[in-house]
């Protein structure tokens, strides 16, 4: 493991003015796209309930959905959900945030399966029009007041694409002022702008590298935003090759720089602005993570500087998130079971769970200085993040195990386990919205 002794200094350079305007004037107590307003597993909600009765926090409501590893999302009293029957098709379900109730759908034909079935995105929402991508490729914007499409492309086959990646699509749309973009990653796109009004496109890269299944990041590097995409190498572990990161304009899709040192055969996780120009990229299959360095030179042009790589440190899923300049993650992979791990700027590893107790994919959040993070099984935890050491305040059983759809696949079950509850939460309005393999669930966690 490598250490950079010249990165003491830390500040966070947050992309906080772009989402907003990019969102319509979001609430902030809304979860409007991955990973929240900023994308980021970071939210605005004030009064977190400190700890918990015996019983765990308040359920407020359950809905019944499918099974599946997409999130939800939240916008003025309102619960987005891209569903899915296999059999079927995807359909976009919209709850009371209050109650639970259902209040209306809209879905379209697109039958198939795939290892580890359902669905595996997480819309967002731009005013009065959300966005969808469904496994096989079908992107919508729908207008969430008449509940009706206002355009829909394929970002798979409208650009070559031909038999569908081996775990499907898994692309999390990223508005950015007047686009949508996402990682077509066809022969003939890698990233693909569309206008978010008409969905003409507006840009496209050239083909990146191997399909992996990582949504597009916004991060700053000096006073410019850069979408930052990783796709996949050849090969798992320190002998794989062809991985790829790329830093491209948003606004052009001009690609500004590339690393290519990055050695996952299967990412997933999405790039993190860690600030003052830093990416952090995280990985499973015995990738572990790397720190780049962005900087632009006198002609315009840009540097990207390796600061260190540690296997140690890593993610499967969902990025880490970082807070007082350590960040924390979810590092248990098929070749590892690190548990919650904690590592600092320099690339320090401060302590790891591994099994006692066992964090394994699930999702979380960094509110009010606490992480509140599901254990990928059935367990709803609140932590105190700390570098010294792993701090539990409270923790309940809430969610529901089986009922996956890997039961009959020797493969599936046996790398992802009876539960894979997976999916990203939501907090909007001191609620917490988790998604199981049968039920949306809404918890109380603030006062």
């Amino acid at each position: 493991m490598g250490k950079n002794s010249g990165i003491r200094k830390f500040r966070i350079t947050g992309v906080l003015l772009v989402f907003l305007l990019s969102a319509g004037n979001v609430n902030s107590q809304d979860w409007p796209q991955y990973l929240g307003p900023l994308r980021n597993g970071t939210s605005f909600q004030k009064g977190i309930l400190r700890s918990w009765p015996a019983k765990g926090p308040d359920i407020l409501w359950t809905a019944n959905i499918g099974i599946g590893y997409g999130g939800p999302v939240v916008r003025d009293g309102r619960v987005y959900l891209l569903d899915r029957d296999d059999r079927t098709g995807d359909r976009l379900r919209c709850f009371d945030l209050s109650s639970g109730r259902e209040l209306w759908s809209f879905g379209y034909d697109a039958p198939g399966a795939v290892q580890f079935p359902g669905s595996r995105s997480v819309p967002a929402i731009d005013g009065n029009r959300i966005y969808t991508c469904g496994p096989y490729g079908h992107l919508y914007c729908i207008d969430i007041n008449t509940r009706k499409p206002l355009w829909n492309k394929n970002i798979w086959t409208d650009f070559g694409g031909g038999q569908i990646p081996r775990w499907a699509i898994s692309q999390c749309p990223l508005v950015y002022g007047n686009l949508l973009i996402v990682a077509s990653q066809a022969p003939k796109a890698g990233v693909v702008a569309y206008d978010k009004l008409s969905g003409n496109v507006r840009w496209t890269t050239a083909a990146l590298g191997p399909v992996g299944y990582v949504s597009p990041a916004l991060v700053k590097a000096g006073d410019q935003d850069h979408v930052v995409m990783i796709t996949a190498s050849a090969g798992r572990g320190p002998a794989a090759s062809g991985g790829k990161v790329a830093g491209i304009d948003p606004l052009t899709g001009k690609v500004l720089w590339e690393y290519d040192n990055w050695q996952c055969g299967i990412p997933v996780p999405a790039a993190l602005d860690a600030g003052e120009g830093r990416v952090l990229i995280t990985g499973g299959y015995q990738a572990g993570a790397a720190m780049l360095k962005i900087s632009r030179k006198s002609d315009g042009s840009h540097d990207v500087t390796e600061l260190y790589k540690n296997p140690d440190f890593g993610a499967h899923t969902q990025p880490p998130v970082l807070h007082n300049g350590y960040f924390y993650a979810h590092y248990s992979t098929n070749e590892r079971k690190d548990g919650l791990v904690c590592m600092s700027m320099d690339g320090e590893v401060k302590w790891s769970t591994r099994r006692s107790p066992m964090f394994d994919k699930g999702g979380m959040i960094l509110t009010e200085g606490l992480l509140i993070s599901t254990d990928g099984s059935n367990r709803l935890y609140l932590i105190q993040p700390d570098p010294s050491a792993f701090r539990v305040l409270s923790s309940a059983e809430l969610l529901t195990p089986g009922g996956t759809g890997t039961e009959n696949d020797p493969v599936a079950s046996k790398v992802g386990g009876a539960t894979q509850n997976w999916a990203p939460l939501a907090l909007a309005d001191g609620r917490l919205i988790i998604r199981d393999q049968k039920r949306l669930i809404c918890v109380r966690v603030a006062r």
